[in-house]
C-alpha cells in the first residue's frame, strides 16, 4: 500500500517501536563507556574505597579558604569526592560527608530511583508523559513534574527505595537521601528522623548513588544506563555546570542540583576522559553558596591532577568514622 493512511495495526506497531526506542535512549547519545562492567571480584563498595592521599588533599583544599573553613567547622558545608580515573581503583574522600543537610531539589534523585524501581517491578508503565516528567524533574528541576512522579509511585515507595538494603541511601545512624513530602504544600509530611528535614541529603550517600550508577549497580546495568541518560545534558547552567563551561560535553556530564533560599547543593558525575573522571558532591548553607560551589569545582579538578597514582591493587580501606 503506497500513499494515504497506514493501516491501524501498522500505526500502532510503529508507535510501540518508537516508545521502546525512546525509553532506551533518553536525550540522545551519551558516554559509551558508562555504565561500567566490572566483575564482582574487581568491584568494591564505596565505603571501602577511602583513600588517604585524596582525603588529605581534600581536607587541605576545603580549609585553604577562610570562608570554606568556617562553614566546614560549623557543619554548614559538606563535600564528597570520588576519583574514577582508574575505575578498578576508585578513590573516595569526604568532609562532613555524613552531615545531614537540607538539599532542596537534589533529593529528587530518590524519586528518580523509585520510579525506575517501579518500572522494573512492573507497577509503573513507561509512557511518553512519564518520560517527559522524569526529564523535566531532573534536567530542569521542575517541581510540578517531580510531584507528578511522586503521585505515580507514592512517597512510601520513595522512602522504601532509599532504605533498600541493596543501597542504604538512608541509614538511621548517618542519614542520607530523603524526600518526605511533595515539592510545595504537603498535607501529611514525613520528615526524616535525624534532623526533621523534608528534602535532605548527605554528601557521602549522593556520592554512593552516582558510584553505584556509574558501575551499573543501580537496579541493574540496563536501568542504570537509562537513569544515566536522564541525568545527562543538564539544562540549568549554574554552580558546577557553570564552572565547567563548555569544557565537558553534555553527554559526558550527569548532574542534579538544588537551591532554596540560602541552601545550595550540586552533584555531578564527569566522564570526560581518563584524566577527568570523577564524582563531586557539595552542599552549602550560606547566601554565597552559588559562588562557593562554582569556585569549588575547578579547585577539586586541580587537586585530582596533583594526586599521586593509586596504590597497586584495588582500594579496600574503609572510610573512617
Amino acid at each position: 500500500m503506497s500513499g494515504g493512511l497506514r493501516p491501524r495495526g501498522e500505526v500502532v506497531l510503529l508507535l510501540a517501536v518508537l516508545l521502546v526506542l525512546a525509553w532506551g535512549d533518553f536525550g540522545g547519545a551519551t558516554a559509551q563507556t558508562l555504565p561500567l562492567n566490572l566483575p564482582d571480584g574487581q568491584w568494591h563498595p564505596l565505603a571501602r574505597c577511602w583513600d588517604k592521599h585524596l582525603q588529605i588533599g581534600l581536607d587541605r583544599l576545603v580549609r585553604s579558604r577562610e570562608e570554606w573553613h568556617s562553614l566546614i567547622y560549623q557543619k554548614k558545608m559538606a563535600v564528597g569526592l570520588v576519583d574514577l580515573g582508574n575505575p578498578a581503583q576508585p578513590r573516595f574522600g569526604q568532609v562532613n560527608g555524613d552531615t545531614m543537610m537540607y538539599a532542596a531539589s537534589l533529593p529528587k534523585l530518590a524519586v528518580l530511583l523509585a520510579a525506575f524501581q517501579a518500572l522494573e517491578g512492573g507497577t509503573l508503565r513507561p509512557t511518553p508523559d512519564l518520560q517527559r516528567d522524569l526529564i523535566e524533574m531532573i534536567r530542569r528541576s521542575d517541581n510540578s513534574a517531580a510531584n507528578r512522579v511522586i503521585n505515580r509511585v507514592g512517597l512510601a515507595a520513595v522512602e522504601a527505595a532509599v532504605r533498600d538494603p541493596r543501597y542504604r541511601f538512608y541509614e538511621p545512624r548517618h542519614g542520607g537521601l530523603w524526600v518526605g513530602s511533595r515539592y510545595g504544600a504537603e498535607p501529611e509530611p514525613n520528615p526524616e528522623p535525624l534532623k526533621n528535614l523534608l528534602h535532605a541529603a548527605t554528601a557521602a550517600q549522593v556520592c554512593n548513588f552516582y558510584y553505584l550508577l556509574a558501575c551499573g549497580r543501580l537496579i541493574n546495568p540496563e536501568r542504570s544506563r537509562q537513569i544515566l541518560k536522564i541525568l545527562a545534558f543538564p539544562d540549568l547552567h549554574d554552580k558546577f555546570v557553570a564552572a565547567l563551561g563548555q569544557s565537558v560535553p553534555g553527554h559526558s556530564l550527569y548532574r542534579k542540583s538544588g537551591h532554596w533560599k540560602i541552601w545550595f547543593s550540586d552533584s555531578v558525575l564527569v566522564w570526560a576522559g581518563p584524566k577527568r573522571r570523577y564524582i563531586l558532591v557539595a552542599l552549602v548553607e550560606d547566601p554565597q553558596g552559588e559562588k562557593i560551589l562554582g569556585d569549588l569545582l575547578p579547585a577539586v579538578e586541580a587537586l585530582l591532577q596533583r594526586l599521586p597514582p593509586p596504590r597497586s591493587g584495588p582500594g579496600r580501606t574503609p572510610a573512617p568514622g
